[in-house]
This record gives C-alpha cells, sequence and structure tokens, in this order.
C-alpha cells in the first residue's frame, strides 16, 4: 500500500512523463505535491524506489522511469511518434565537443576550448550535444556533483523548471535551474546553502539544456 503522498507523487511522474518524455525536477515534484522542502520529495522517492514502483536510470539527471502502477492510476498514453527512431548500440561512441568547466556555484567566466570528449551515442538524444565539466556543489540535489561531466543539448531557450547552460552578460555561465519571474530571470540552485541568482532577462542568454550526467570513478 502507498501513502497518499506517494500515490500522488507517483502520479504526478507518470503525468509528466506521458506529457513530455522528462521526469519532473525536485522543485516541480515539491511544488506539485505542496511540500515545504525538497528532502520530502526526497524521501517519497526512495520510498516509491523500495516499494519498485519507480527507478533511477544510471548516468542521468533527474532520469526516473515508472515501473508499475498500483490501482487508481490509469496507465500514461505513450507519446506520439513523429518518425521510427532507431536506438544507437549501446557500444557505439560519438564524440562531441568539451567546452572546459562549468560553475554548478556562482557563475564562471564564459566557457572555453573545443577538445573533443567521447560519450556513448546511447546517452544522446537528437540535437547538437557538447559536454561541461562541473565545478562546484550548488545542484547536488538533483545528483550533479563535482567533478561530473554534464551533457548538453545545444538550445538557445528554455521551459522553467528545466536545468540549463545559462550565460550571464555575455561573459560568465552557471548552470541552473530556469525560472522566469515576470521581466527576470531567476537560476535556482538545487543545495539549501546558496541563494537564487535574479538577472533581468536581457542579461541572460540560454546555451543548453542538460541531457545527461556521466560520472567517472
Amino acid at each position: 500500500m502507498l501513502t497518499p503522498k506517494q500515490h500522488e507523487l507517483l502520479a504526478f511522474i507518470n503525468q509528466r512523463l506521458s506529457e513530455t518524455g522528462i521526469s519532473p525536477s525536485f522543485d516541480e515534484m515539491r511544488e506539485a505535491l505542496e511540500l515545504k522542502s525538497k528532502s520530502g520529495v526526497h524521501r517519497l522517492i526512495s520510498a516509491l524506489e523500495e516499494r519498485e514502483f519507480i527507478r533511477r536510470l544510471p548516468n542521468r539527471a533527474r532520469a526516473l522511469e515508472v515501473v508499475k502502477l498500483p490501482e487508481g492510476i490509469a496507465e500514461a498514453p505513450s507519446l506520439p511518434k513523429t518518425a521510427p527512431v532507431v536506438p544507437a548500440a549501446a557500444n557505439d561512441i560519438v564524440e562531441i565537443p568539451m567546452h572546459g568547466r562549468i560553475a554548478a556555484g556562482t557563475p564562471i567566466e564564459a566557457l572555453q576550448g573545443t577538445e573533443g570528449f567521447a560519450v556513448p551515442a546511447a546517452l544522446l538524444g537528437p540535437g547538437e550535444h557538447y559536454a561541461l565539466e562541473v565545478s562546484g556543489d550548488s545542484m547536488v540535489e538533483e545528483g550533479i556533483l563535482d567533478g561530473d561531466f554534464a551533457l548538453i543539448r545545444r538550445v538557445d531557450s528554455a521551459r522553467d523548471g528545466e536545468i540549463v547552460v545559462a550565460l550571464v552578460d555575455e561573459e560568465e555561465a552557471t548552470l541552473k535551474t530556469y525560472r522566469r519571474e515576470g521581466a527576470t530571470v531567476r537560476l535556482d540552485p538545487a543545495n539549501a546553502s546558496y541563494e537564487p541568482q535574479r538577472y533581468d532577462e536581457h542579461r541572460v542568454r540560454i546555451q543548453g539544456r542538460l541531457a545527461g550526467i556521466i560520472r567517472r570513478y
């Protein structure tokens, strides 16, 4: 048996996956369930994982998969397919540009460098990608740690709740969760020790959206 909150969270994750194919962020889960902190979300996720209703996908931030559903939650319809997709072989390797280090704390200088970074093709979706080495600990609650390699899909826009590479004042880049507050952009950390960063929208340019994480041991 699931508690009411566990049931509510599982239904929310299942709905979001059916609509977008992307797991909701911890902030989105907290807001949807009207919880006071993300620690409550962590406990619910762990409980659902222990009961084998969901599982975390390895080497990817924010990646959850619904394994089974209890009675009372309808099976989510599959996302519409516009064209058949041929999955990459597990051992196929592609090389994407490595653009240096990016702060997961306070912003750092704009990223430079174009050396190559080898990535299993199965980790990448459609679109153009590049890699960044994470520096700092402000995104740890989203499973992004210092020294991880972030795989970034190159885009120039973002929706609320997406983890993005944001270029501030054309010279400082940072990895944060994107939020809009009227004419202001708020870049949220995922660590209670850090404060959100707020900028006039004209000062912030989106340079990519997080597609995955690679961690070396």
